[in-house]
């Protein structure tokens, strides 16, 4: 079932499906709790060692995991939740708490007494919509630049001092780079996502979305991005359109060319430079994004979003795993950064001492953004988890030269549009 069809279907389909959950009950009468989540094979391993910790205090609670790459878990969740077979314990992100929780797909942790007062108030709202708390976040986050700075020293080209360079400093450097590496590698890959365009706009003094739930991104700051990536496309600063669109749909870190070595930059969030280090092999820096000195377009996120089924058989016991995965610092040793730098403050204080290398560059990262950063980001509306798919086919067509920028600036407007009056 389509992702959309999907989640109009919520609201009627959760409630018939008040008899069913992800949960069972065993003979022996242990609870058995399922819990989904996203990523690869490293963070499952990571994962799966945390539900043995919590296994082990909880003897009468097993925990079945669950997860599948990012480019496919939201449209399997849709399916689960319609079909009222979904995890107890739900991984989110973005508009996803509020696209869930408006339809009655998730429940309310004041219910269940779950405790937040060691997790700040900015990173709360993340998963809090009309008062209603339909989530927690796993980690702090933000967009940044990975650099390779193998790949720059190759190309001889310095790198770009992050608290002064603009968009017009990125654009030259990446066509400087482009002429000087091997064939196959590259500045970077084409940067068009939907937090790079909410990042872009915020500079702008607009956002993807306003407060009362509206496009807020303007035509123009489209036709402007889109002329840019074109210039970079046609210097060789970023991959022929075939490529890119070979590279949406290998989403994993591994995957990328950053991961394989092949680019000297990639937008991506900082949790990732665990796995973009390991994949690469390389020394990877973050650095902010062009054009912060002027209006700050970062923002400081959760990087994802813990919530519970509404329709789980045994809440209680899914808001002890809960629990366990945000507020324990065993689990903060377990999962270190992965899934950004923990949100309970007395986790992020308790796991220091056991940090690699890789883990305390995002946490000095993050401690050097956050007096830098910009207000919080506006969450988009209901409809708005469509907007990166439209994206995609949006920008397909730029790439392949079948629409021009004012084309399809006007066209994802007026999609997305759509999409969220849905």
């Amino acid at each position: 079932m389509p992702r959309r069809l999907a989640a109009l279907c919520l609201a009627g389909v959760v409630l018939a499906a008040s008899a069913c959950s992800g949960s069972s009950g065993g003979d022996d009468g242990t609870v058995e709790l399922r819990f989904g989540w996203w990523g690869n094979n490293d963070r499952a391993a990571a994962t799966q060692k945390v539900i043995d910790a919590f296994q082990a205090k909880n003897p009468g609670i097993k925990v079945k995991g669950t997860y599948t790459d990012f480019n496919s878990y939201f449209d399997r969740l849709a399916t689960e939740v319609a079909g009222g077979r979904a995890p107890d314990v739900i991984t989110l992100g973005g508009a996803y708490p509020r696209e869930y929780g408006d339809r009655g797909a998730l429940l309310d942790l004041a219910k269940v007494g779950l405790k937040t007062d060691k997790i700040g108030a900015a990173a709360l709202e993340n998963g809090k919509f009309d008062g209603v708390q339909y989530g927690v976040p796993t980690g702090v986050n933000a967009i940044a630049v990975v650099v390779n700075p193998a790949v720059f020293d190759k190309a001889g080209v310095k790198l770009p001092d992050e608290d002064t360079w603009t968009w017009d400093d990125f654009k030259r450097i990446a066509k400087e780079i482009a002429p000087k590496v091997p064939k196959g590698t590259f500045a970077l890959a084409d940067p068009t996502r939907t937090d790079m365009l909410d990042a872009y706009s915020r500079q702008r003094g607009e956002a993807l979305y306003t407060a009362d739930g509206k496009v807020g991104i303007g035509q123009q700051t489209l036709v402007d991005w889109w002329t840019m990536t074109l210039e970079l496309r046609d210097a060789g600063a970023t991959p022929p359109a075939s490529q890119t669109a070979e590279l949406i749909t290998q989403p994993a870190p591994e995957q990328s060319l950053v991961g394989r070595g092949l680019a000297a930059m990639q937008f991506d969030w900082s949790n990732q430079l665990t796995a973009l280090r390991k994949a690469s092999g390389q020394p990877l820096k973050l650095i902010r994004l062009p054009g912060e000195s002027a209006r700050p377009g970062m923002w400081l996120q959760a990087s994802q979003i813990y919530s519970i089924n509404a329709r789980s058989k045994h809440p209680q016991e899914a808001a002890k795993f809960l629990d366990f995965l945000v507020n324990s610092v065993d689990a903060g040793k377990i999962i270190l950064a992965d899934r950004g730098m923990p949100a309970n403050s007395e986790v992020r204080a308790g796991i220091q001492s056991v940090l690699g290398e890789d883990e305390k560059v995002q946490a000095q990262f993050i401690d050097k953004l956050t007096p830098k950063a910009g207000p919080p980001l506006v969450i988009g509306p209901t409809g708005s988890t469509d907007t990166p798919k439209i994206l995609d086919r949006v920008n397909a067509e730029v790439l392949f030269d079948r629409q021009k920028p004012a084309e399809a600036a006007a066209d994802f407007i007026r999609q997305v549009q759509v999409a969220i009056k849905q």
